[in-house]
């Protein structure tokens, strides 16, 4: 009976490992409604959503303002409504301060409301996408800034929250395994009720 108990509470405290572990959905903009969202951004009257991905280091994981990773970075700018489509639109990647341009996509247009490249970035530090509508001579230029390689700073968060998982789950199949740790526990706990 003492052993069944056991192997229970240890696929319990597994699944509890197993959970951290696995990645999670990605919340790159935070649970930020439309309104808030930080990685749109307004031209004229127009809105561009900003998003990048990490595919040989995060699969589908969505990023905008904070990049982990250095390496190759696929940058999606979608148009939202089906004006843009017509216009002719400008691309550029600058690393800042120094506003040394990465990446330069000259303007043309794009039927499908979606531009998309592939940038490798080789340092960190903070960057400014720009884009540029060219419509009917007019020049309208917003940008929005990122940093790429902020993991080169050290672990990040979900990195804390898997070690803190794994150290709870640890933790309880020690308590669960030995008899004299789960006895004194037990009894700084009832002390306390």
């Amino acid at each position: 009976m003492r052993k069944a108990n056991f192997l229970k509470s240890c696929a319990f405290a597994i699944g509890l490992l197993a959970v951290g572990v696995l990645p999670a959905p990605a919340w790159a903009h935070g649970g930020a409604s439309v309104e808030t969202d930080v990685c749109r951004i307004q031209i004229g009257s127009h809105l561009v959503h900003f998003t990048a991905y990490q595919p040989q280091l995060t699969g589908t994981t969505e990023y905008c303002n904070v990049i982990p990773e250095l390496g190759n970075t696929t940058l999606v700018f979608d148009y939202e409504g089906k004006a843009l489509r017509n216009m002719t639109v400008e691309f550029e990647i600058t690393k800042e301060p120094e506003g040394t341009r990465v990446f330069y996509q000259p303007p043309s247009t794009h039927p499908t409301g979606t531009f998309n490249t592939t940038v490798n970035f080789t340092e960190p530090s903070k960057y400014l996408a720009h884009i540029t509508l060219v419509n009917e001579g007019q020049k309208v230029d917003e940008h929005i800034g990122f940093t790429v390689g902020a993991a080169q700073g050290g672990p990040s968060i979900s990195t804390y929250l898997v070690i803190g998982v794994v150290l709870l789950a640890a933790g309880y199949i020690f308590y669960l395994s030995n008899a004299s740790f789960k006895n004194a526990v037990d009894g700084l706990t009832r002390k306390k009720a």
